[in-house]
């Protein structure tokens, strides 16, 4: 993966479990809001399956900060799925560089109304 971590995050969201299976760690962290809560390595990717994918995200107070091999974004996402009510959330995500390559270790998501 590429550092593109803006292009990566919207592929998280658009794309389907090909993307986490390339891009993510296999001992990520995620936390989502109820029922979903906290997910770990293969249990994001069976959670992954059935679901449906956004049709489009856009990212707003994009915010980022990188140390050594570790990047975090945090942003304010706003998902749209069919004529569904639009998702918004607060949004973190860090990656680590491993074995020369990033991936994502950790996400977290606040919806917002």
């Amino acid at each position: 993966m590429t550092p593109s971590f803006w292009d990566a995050e919207t592929r998280f969201w658009l794309d389907g479990t090909t993307s986490y299976v390339t891009n993510m760690a296999s001992e990520a962290l995620m936390v989502f809001p109820p029922p979903t809560g906290i997910l770990s390595g293969e249990a994001i990717l069976e959670s992954l399956k059935d679901a449906p994918r956004w049709d489009e995200v856009e990212f707003h107070d994009r915010k980022e900060t990188r140390v050594g091999d570790t990047m975090v974004l945090a942003y304010r996402a706003t998902g749209h799925r069919g004529k569904d009510r639009p998702y918004v959330a607060l949004c973190s995500s860090t990656y680590a560089r491993q074995a020369g390559s990033w991936k994502l270790v950790a996400h977290q998501q606040c919806p917002q109304g």
